[in-house]
């Protein structure tokens, strides 16, 4: 009862809830939201300027209309930023807790490999393990979650290295528990707030990756709509027809923000520092 209390007090998680909340709600839906068919090509429609006709955001260079576009878009961004960021996590959490809580030379290797991933950008390796596999919508995820993971572990390490010095866990490995009774029912509920934090905080990052990658034409094959595509189709047309572009930017910067918002309100709320 006392956390729900402090919620309204916190306006980076309202403000954070209300624009995940509206995506949401496009995404699920946008057959009922879109006034168009997001695939249909309209040449004799093409680059329409927004309001013109019937077309709210106007048309982009094959008369497809943005407006629906857009809306559906949110689908793929919204299914490969969740779907993702929980590949990572469930990844990350697993290196983390057992790097954390054995230590030694589990501890030294798992780091070690954390810390070759991290080496390279995120966008980096997520464009690595597309090439390998190829573009497509499963393995845009299996990109971004894998690229994602190492933070994730990172986070989940310092955690458990400083968990794994109190009292009661050295009590319960006094009295015999088992490794994966400990790391499960003592070690794992101490991670998860900094885990529910980053997990939001790591989905606005998701889809701003995945984007990147549809926009570098390595994500979901066309005709199917996305944001990080509509710049794509659009930047050609800055100069004549920039609203191609700029929407689907804007909802790119709009998502990522809302979840940011999100992750600082629930950093605000569950950390008890603060």
């Amino acid at each position: 009862m006392a956390m729900i209390k402090t919620l309204p007090k916190s306006w980076p998680l309202l403000a954070g809830s209300v624009i995940i909340a509206v995506i949401f709600a496009a995404a699920i839906w946008a057959p009922q939201l879109a006034t168009h068919n997001p695939n249909q090509q309209q040449l004799q429609h093409r680059l329409k300027a927004p309001g013109a006709e019937d077309h709210m955001l106007g048309t982009d260079g094959l008369g497809r209309d943005v407006w629906s576009r857009l809306i559906y878009g949110s689908r793929i961004s919204l299914l490969v930023g969740l779907i993702s960021v929980t590949v990572g996590a469930s990844l990350g959490t697993v290196i983390g807790l057992l790097a954390g809580y054995f230590g030694g030379i589990v501890d030294t290797l798992l780091s070690r490999l954390i810390d070759v991933i991290m080496a390279f950008p995120t966008i980096l390796l997520a464009l690595a393990i597309i090439a390998a596999l190829g573009p497509s919508l499963v393995n845009s995820i299996i990109a971004v979650g894998v690229a994602s993971a190492p933070g994730f572990a990172r986070v989940v390490r310092g955690v458990v290295l400083s968990v794994r010095e109190r009292d009661y866990i050295q009590a319960a490995t006094a009295l015999g528990s088992a490794d994966l009774r400990t790391l499960l029912r003592h070690v794992l509920p101490n991670v998860n707030s900094p885990l529910i934090v980053l997990l939001s905080v790591g989905t606005g990052s998701a889809i701003l990756v995945e984007a990147s990658l549809s926009f570098l034409g390595l994500g979901v094959a066309p005709p199917t709509a996305t944001w990080g595509s509509m710049i794509t189709d659009g930047k050609q047309y800055m100069d004549s027809a920039p609203w191609i572009s700029v929407f689907s930017g804007l909802a790119i910067a709009l998502t990522v923000l809302g979840f940011n918002l999100l992750g600082d309100g629930l950093r605000d709320t569950l950390d008890t520092r603060l």
